[in-house]
């Protein structure tokens, strides 16, 4: 093995604070490699992995340790000196763990999965995997989302919130049942609310379409439901610091979980049930908590500003000398006792999320928000000398027209002479940055059924905004790279077919190449629309309520009806 590598991993353990219970790591009577296909720098910037990692060291039967994708200089150097894939804590091969668990919260990463699991010296296909090799199961929003594409890697997937999820797997996993075979330690699982065995579940191919699974003797559930854990949980929280993570200079905090609000394209408001808030003196015990180790505190939720009492915990972190950072504003919920703790902090730029280039679109996605509503959200920090704005839009939307485009244009336009004018005030230059994003269709959305629009199409739209804005003054135009934007959506709307796909490109092939020699038609999972009662590969999971997916996705749809949020507001 690597002395050099060991050298690394043991420098970096060294330099971390673990918060969790003495101990963590040791004893226990089965040990538990836990990965986040990434690497170190992102998947210790993820509350989730931390939690996860929390919740099974809290629990004395199992013995946890971590491990990551190793970087391009490390993975060199397994390669060269023929080392496996490593823990964090003891420097022990991988493969020798009782269970391996991934935990990914994003679809990209399932591309590093196939590769993790070769470095491991693991078959990379769960059918070729023996009693020899560990358990491997997985878990995380990216596979209660759709697991599909890896499902052929899993032995177990867990679809749902970990605090739901985790205490009942380990007692299944602790059981003396564990010591079965390892079919009949499957068959176990499988009886376990929120618990997904691929193996038992066989997809029907209809046509050329995935037309559903037939289900073997043992698989409890036609549908796995996904689990949520709606009762009042201990706040997600840093557990273990390190200035090696992306947020290393933060203490993170998760102070609410899902969102009300149910932006058409967004999985946030479909896919964590009912909207979740903490109690403000459980965020208060961990804010002080976290300022004896950090002093900025980073307040994490998909609907931050929504959080009934954000400015008052924002007020409580700046009294206590830290300073605060959150993850997303909502435009229509910017508070000003929190705006004025991130100008406190030293928040210079703010990011505002109108998604829809236009009224009509806004409508559509239901956004919820006027163009008055956006400019008055721009003028209240610009009068708070806030002059650095980000504005996240999306192009590619169904029903997008040029139209739309030349309203974003002149949206922009409208900000940017507000902008100049107080910059002229105060003599100090701001900026816009316009952030473009192409639309993803996503499960368990409204509008999962629609295409995504093709490469050249949306190009042609790129170069129009270049166009129109680039030459402005004090406006700057990024992109999201469109290619990468189309891999996400094979990887959100593919099924098991294309795990071959993914295992050629964890070797060195393009895309492309891969798709080619592989004979898999992507353009046909990534642009089709979608029949509203076709069998989708996710339709084996039961995260959302589809019957309440294909209403909002037929009324978003419906062009005679005009909006009501729209009507309500002129």
């Amino acid at each position: 093995m690597s002395w050099k590598i060991k050298q690394k991993l043991r420098a970096l353990l060294a330099s971390e604070i673990n918060l969790c219970r003495s101990g963590a790591g040791r004893g226990g009577n089965l040990s538990i490699c836990l990965i986040y296909p990434n690497l170190y720098r992102t998947g210790m910037s993820s509350l989730g992995f931390q939690t996860v990692y929390r919740l099974f060291t809290d629990n004395p039967g199992l013995q946890c340790e971590r491990a990551f994708l190793p970087d391009r200089d490390d993975l060199e150097e397994y390669r060269r000196s023929g080392s496996p894939l490593l823990s964090l804590e003891s420097q022990r091969p991988v493969a020798d763990f009782d269970i391996i668990a991934f935990s990914t919260s994003f679809e990209p990463d399932y591309l590093n999965i196939p590769t993790i699991l070769s470095l491991a010296r693991i078959p990379v296909y769960a059918a070729g995997r023996n009693q020899s090799f560990p358990l491997v199961i997985a878990g995380g929003a990216a596979f209660f989302i759709n697991p599909e594409p890896v499902a052929d890697f899993m032995d177990v997937i867990c679809i749902g919130e970990g605090e739901g999820i985790i205490p009942p797997l380990a007692a299944a996993l602790l059981s003396p049942r564990y010591d079965a075979t390892r079919r009949t330690l499957l068959s176990e699982l499988a009886t376990v609310p929120g618990i997904y065995v691929p193996s038992l579940y066989h997809p029907v191919s209809l046509q050329g379409q995935t037309g559903g699974y037939t289900v073997e003797e043992g698989a409890p559930y036609p549908v796995v439901r996904a689990t949520a854990c709606l009762e009042q949980h201990r706040p997600s929280a840093s557990h273990i610091l390190s200035e090696s993570s992306e947020f290393g200079d933060m203490f993170l905090i998760e102070v609410s979980r899902g969102c009300p609000r149910g932006c058409r394209f967004c999985s946030s408001g479909f896919i964590y049930g009912a909207f979740r808030q903490q109690p403000y003196q459980h965020l208060t015990e961990l804010v002080d908590e976290g300022i004896i180790h950090r002093t900025k505190i980073g307040l994490v939720g998909a609907a931050v500003s929504d959080y009934t009492d954000i400015g008052r915990i924002c007020r409580y972190i700046l009294e206590k000398g830290a300073k605060v950072s959150v993850s997303s504003l909502r435009i229509d919920r910017i508070d000003a006792d929190m705006l004025d703790a991130l100008l406190a902090s030293g928040h210079r730029t703010i990011s505002l999320a109108p998604e829809g280039g236009s009224q009509r679109l806004r409508d559509l996605i239901r956004k919820n928000l006027t163009e008055a509503q956006i400019l008055d959200a721009c003028e209240m920090l610009i009068s708070r000398d806030i002059l650095n704005l980000r504005l996240y839009v999306i192009i590619g939307l169904p029903t997008e027209t040029d139209a739309d485009l030349d309203e974003l244009i002149r949206l922009v336009e409208t900000i940017r002479v507000r902008v100049i004018e107080r910059a002229r005030v105060n003599k100090r230059l701001g900026e816009i940055t316009v952030s473009v994003n192409p639309f993803i269709p996503k499960p368990f959305t409204p509008l999962q059924w629609c295409g995504m629009e093709p490469i050249a199409s949306l190009e042609r739209k790129v170069k129009l905004l270049e166009t129109r804005l680039r030459p402005l003054s004090n406006v700057r135009l990024k992109v999201e790279s469109l290619r990468e934007s189309y891999l996400q959506a094979l990887l959100s709307r593919g099924d098991r077919r294309i795990a071959p796909l993914l295992v050629a490109m964890s070797e060195g092939a393009s895309l492309k190449e891969a798709a080619k020699a592989c004979r898999i038609d992507t353009d046909w999972y990534v642009q089709r629309t979608v029949a509203v009662d076709e069998f989708l590969p996710w339709s084996v999971i039961g995260t959302a309520d589809i019957e309440a997916l294909r209403q909002e996705y037929r009324r978003a749809l419906d062009e005679p009806e005009k909006s009501r949020f729209q009507e309500k507001h002129t």
